[in-house]
């Protein structure tokens, strides 16, 4: 049986939307919002009608009202009644987390419509999800996990981009990952199943990069005694990803805007032109724009790089992925290297929130790597880290300024602070395994229950 709460004093609303679900729906009534709470704890609703009334009742529409009503009922979409001279209100219910709203007098047919509307958004983001995940290869989806809103849209632009011959730019820091969004676009793309090529420019003699580039003939300099293919002739079919495109010599630029114009290029010391196809996805951590301005990059080479531009955010721009990413990097190490260490201190994660990763995600994985190999125990400790890592200490807990308490009210009021904060963060990394988060705060799972019982978390919120 699927079930309904209908939240509100009036009867009569109660029965209208008990006749327009009467075959589908248990409709179950309460007249206040605690008491819907409670009914919580019995059923699990799919749908929630409550009246503007009660939420006023309880504090304002954007406010605590609805964080109450969310934990009670995370899986729920919640509908607001409200009378005609009121749906302002009724509109910002909606923008504070409510999935729409009927007018009094109810109507059966609306509200039943209502209901169905939700429900069909609902089964289209599913689909669309779906279709999604059936993009991404099966060992890319631990790539692609995100929390952060930026890189969801970065990860939505390479599953717009992957299929296409276009050219990509990738920007960003150091560290951030632009090489293996480069493989995570070829990976995608018609051409999987070609070469993918990736040469740092920056790495290379500029007396070499030429040559490396597109090759040489037989004694087109000393020390060419023999004749050389370079990567534009062996990527052929394939990608190429050029990384810190913007340390290339002048004469490289010309030769590599004469691919992207015509797809074809000389070799060094040659005459005849060879023809590639080759999609070039190219990467930087300077900003190429400035570097126009000042003359020290094509402008004509950048507009032709600059087809489709992808922006990456550093590391403590995207603080939500530092656990996620921290775990990726540890199985990474129990994999290749064996060993039997699956959890990570709560102190080391605070400091890597706290942290402000100048070296990006390359950094926390060295660190990660490092710590892997010094650890004795099956957990990782900050004695493993580097001690400047937590030289910060902990960060202090805000303490209300209420004078009128005494010290240990003070003391109890920060406590509860303290481990609700620290309950939500290790849920929250541990994906609400139950199990997982208990281990990892040396605890039973009994105290979890009870700690999460206590302040109204449910693990569905973490998954």
């Amino acid at each position: 049986m699927r079930y309904i709460l209908a939240a509100t004093e009036d009867r009569t609303a109660v029965e209208i939307v008990r006749s327009a679900f009467r075959r589908s729906f248990h409709v179950d009534e309460a007249s206040t919002v605690q008491g819907g709470v409670d009914l919580s704890r019995k059923r699990r609703y799919e749908f929630i009608f409550i009246d503007l009334d009660l939420i006023d009742k309880r504090q304002s529409v954007g406010g605590d009202a609805f964080r109450l009503l969310r934990q009670a009922f995370p899986s729920a979409e919640i509908i607001v009644m409200t009378p005609p001279e009121r749906i302002r209100e009724a509109v910002e219910a909606v923008k504070a987390g409510a999935a729409n709203y009927v007018t009094h007098p109810l109507n059966a047919d609306e509200v039943r419509y209502v209901v169905e509307s939700i429900h069909e958004g609902i089964r289209a983001q599913s689909e669309l999800d779906y279709l999604r995940d059936r993009f991404w290869q099966s060992d890319s989806l631990e790539v692609v996990q995100t929390r952060n809103p930026a890189m969801r849209a970065v990860f939505e632009q390479v599953r717009l981009v992957a299929p296409t011959k276009s050219t990509v730019l990738l920007a960003g820091e150091t560290g951030t990952g632009k090489g293996v969004l480069a493989k995570l676009i070829h990976r995608h793309s018609n051409r999987r199943g070609v070469q993918f090529i990736g040469i740092h420019c920056g790495a290379i003699p500029d007396t070499l990069l030429e040559s490396e580039l597109f090759g040489h003939e037989k004694g087109a300099f000393t020390g060419a005694s023999r004749r050389k293919l370079g990567k534009f002739e062996l990527a052929h079919g394939g990608t190429i990803f050029l990384d810190e495109i913007g340390t290339i010599t002048p004469a490289a630029q010309i030769k590599l805007l004469q691919v992207l114009q015509d797809g074809t290029f000389q070799r060094v010391g040659g005459e005849a032109l060879i023809e590639t196809d080759v999609r070039i996805i190219a990467a930087s951590n300077s900003d190429l724009d400035e570097m126009v301005e000042k003359g020290l990059f094509r402008n004509d080479l950048y507009y032709r790089l600059n087809v489709f531009p992808i922006t990456i955010p550093p590391l403590r721009e995207r603080r939500e992925d530092i656990s996620q990413l921290t775990e990726i990097f540890l199985k990474q190490m129990n994999r290749f290297n064996h060993r039997g260490i699956h959890y990570i201190h709560p102190l080391v994660m605070d400091a890597f929130q706290r942290y402000l990763w100048p070296g990006n995600i390359r950094e926390l994985q060295n660190l990660v790597e490092r710590a892997c190999i010094l650890e004795t125990s099956s957990i990782l400790t900050p004695a493993s880290f580097p001690a400047e890592l937590f030289a910060d200490g902990p960060a202090a807990a805000p303490i209300p300024g209420e004078t009128q308490l005494t010290l240990a009210d003070v003391r109890s009021r920060a406590v509860v602070e303290t481990e609700k904060q620290y309950l939500r963060e290790l849920l929250a990394r541990t994906g609400g395994r139950i199990n997982r988060t208990a281990e990892a705060a040396g605890i039973t799972v009994r105290q979890i229950n009870k700690l999460m019982h206590k302040y109204g978390m449910k693990k569905e919120e973490f998954r």
